[in-house]
């Protein structure tokens, strides 16, 4: 019997007020941390009457330490962090500016080069970084500001209280148990730590902390538990534009000099995928001897015997991967879904005492792959409105509304709307998409017609029976990969290189709501696709025994969650077919360490 993760009843917990709460400390939440300081000090330097504190705002990561959970491709466009820090060439940890590009369609057999590159994947001026390090880099400054950064802190619920009625009266504080919008967000209750397995305190038990904000900003990442829950509680999302997810898997390999150049990136689409499944590889040269190399499968395909991994490690076996890692190391690994809608499915960015930034808002650009800098300018944009709160003593709906304003005023929306049909028009395959892709680069994003529809990713899942066997065109994108242990690797092989750990007497944080749904009814419909998507073997289909009433020994398919090796990628709670699995975090400091990712 499994005890899932979830607060300690009739616990009292120690509560701290807060001006403002950030909860994640990835570049959204470390631009936002940085730019309210740089307003703040602004500000104060003038000599008002009331000088503004920073001491009173508080950066929460669930990480051991900041940075450990980021990851990305990953090329920056540096445009945000210019904004930010003009000078930030002088010692941000750039590994290589891009100096040359290139754009392949793969088939099983074959490889042809695109004869020019399209626009959106022309990469000069961009640089090829390690978010890990471009994140710790930020948190350094963000502390030096005077901002206080709390590592191994996980946001674990919102808190929220009823709207002051016109009256004055106001109700108790209650945490999330009635529907509708008409409450404001009170800050955020963090993880308890020091409880075991079975769900009870051990020695060491800590309760966590119920940090009493004026403004809660919610920078969480890709499918964060509380952005989740307030988007969910509150409707914030457009029912017709769904939000739709991908999934990147990497790797760093260091391989002999002279097959891809310092500062060099690679494209591919096409194998080991059909012409029905949206996705594709990237490489990026990070020095003469280390590369970056990955595969995003977007998170909408049809057969459930799809697995990411193997997708990617199929990759690497094609002749165009192993011409450039064979008699190379893997070094590192790591998975992480991204938000792959668009502007059409950001959800309601603001509210009473709350706003959301970054991949948690959809800001991510599927077309040119990339979101870091749109994650930033989020941030900032998000600081500048939290500022004039502060200073007005007022974080109403109606104050925080400036955030959304400023946003559409800025280049986010010039990015976004002309690309917002973008992933939308490959729902029918990869054809058909290249095809609406060019007609929307004319159009400027418009379709020949109404934008696109965007139902969730995971409702696209055929059953097994439907999906039909699995023959050679998609075996390498089918079922496990075993791997090789030198260019192609199984799943814990993996994850092992990701630098993975978790208490290991403590509930289990992938919350499933019915595992009668998984050892039945899934068995049959959809096969247990959660063996297949999550990229670090989390969930496993094993045969078990149940003795009946009448004493009949009877064999049955049961569900074992290995939650030690939980990456944090969201897979599952994104793709489950019955949307059952919930992720709620682990004790703070668990999880991936991403050094140098």
């Amino acid at each position: 019997m499994m005890t899932f993760r979830k607060p300690l009843e009739g616990v009292e917990r120690p509560q701290m007020e807060a001006d403002v709460v950030i909860v994640g400390g990835g570049p959204a939440g470390m631009a936002c941390a940085l730019r309210l300081a740089q307003l703040i000090d602004a500000y104060n330097a003038a000599g008002p009457d009331e000088p503004l504190s920073k001491d009173n705002i508080y950066v929460l990561e669930k990480s051991r330490e900041v940075g450990q959970h980021c990851l990305s491709g990953a090329l920056l466009d540096p445009r945000a962090l210019k904004e930010l820090l003009p000078d930030f060439e002088k010692d941000a940890p750039l590994d290589a500016e891009v100096t040359k590009e290139s754009v392949w369609f793969l088939t099983r057999k074959g490889q042809h080069k695109f004869p020019l590159v399209p626009p959106p994947l022309r990469e000069h001026g961009n640089y090829v970084v390690s978010l890990n390090r471009l994140v710790k880099w930020l948190g350094q400054k963000v502390e030096e500001a005077g901002i206080t950064v709390f590592t191994g802190f996980a946001g674990s619920e919102l808190l929220y209280e009823p709207i002051e009625a016109k009256d004055g009266s106001t109700g108790a504080l209650e945490r999330q148990s009635s529907p509708g919008d008409d409450l404001r967000v009170a800050g955020v209750r963090t993880d308890d730590k020091g409880v075991d397995k079975e769900g009870q305190p051990k020695g060491n038990f800590e309760p966590g902390y119920e940090l009493r904000a004026k403004i809660t900003i919610l920078a969480e990442g890709t499918r964060g538990n509380c952005a989740k829950e307030l988007i969910q509680r509150l409707g914030l999302e457009d029912p017709e534009h769904a939000q739709t997810y991908g999934l990147g898997i990497k790797e760093l390999w260091e391989i002999p000099a002279g097959r891809v150049a310092k500062g060099e990136v690679i494209y591919t689409l096409g194998y080991p995928l059909t012409t029905r499944e949206y996705g594709g590889a990237w490489v990026y040269g990070i020095t003469d001897t280390l590369v970056s190399v990955g595969y995003v499968t977007g998170l909408d395909y049809e057969d459930p015997r799809t697995d990411p991994h193997h997708v990617f490690q199929s990759f690497k076996e094609h002749r165009f991967g192993r011409r450039i890692l064979e008699g190379g190391k893997m070094v590192r690994y790591g998975a992480k879904t991204l938000p792959y809608g668009g502007w059409l499915t950001i959800p309601r960015i603001y509210g009473n005492g709350w706003m959301l930034l970054g991949d948690a808002a959809s800001f991510l650009n599927s077309q040119r792959l990339k979101g870091i800098h749109l994650a930033m300018k989020s941030g900032m944009l998000a600081a500048e409105t939290a500022f004039e709160a502060m200073v007005s003593g007022d974080s109403s709906a109606e104050t925080l509304e400036s955030y959304k304003t400023t946003v559409d005023k800025s280049w986010i929306r010039e990015e976004l709307w002309p690309v917002r049909n973008f992933h939308q028009g490959f729902e029918h395959g990869l054809l058909e998409g290249m095809v609406k892709a060019g007609i929307q680069q004319v159009l400027r994003g418009s379709n020949l017609g109404r934008d696109g529809r965007n139902p969730a990713g995971y409702t696209r899942m055929r059953q097994v029976d439907a999906a039909g066997p699995a023959d050679t065109a998609r075996a390498a994108m089918t079922g496990n990969a075993k791997g090789d242990g030198k260019l192609t690797f199984d799943r814990l092989t993996d994850v092992y290189h990701s630098g993975t750990r978790h208490e290991e007497d403590q509930p289990v944080h992938l919350v499933v709501e019915d595992l009668n749904v998984c050892g039945s009814r899934c068995v049959r419909e959809f096969g247990n696709p959660c063996q297949y998507f999550c990229p670090a073997a989390v969930y496993e289909m094993a045969d078990a025994e149940e003795v009946t009433a009448a004493g009949v020994r009877m064999q049955r398919r049961e569900l074992r969650i290995n939650f030690t090796n939980c990456v944090h990628c969201k897979t599952c709670d994104i793709m489950d077919p019955y949307q059952i699995i919930r992720w709620v975090p682990p004790e703070g400091g668990g999880g991936p360490n991403y050094d140098g990712m």
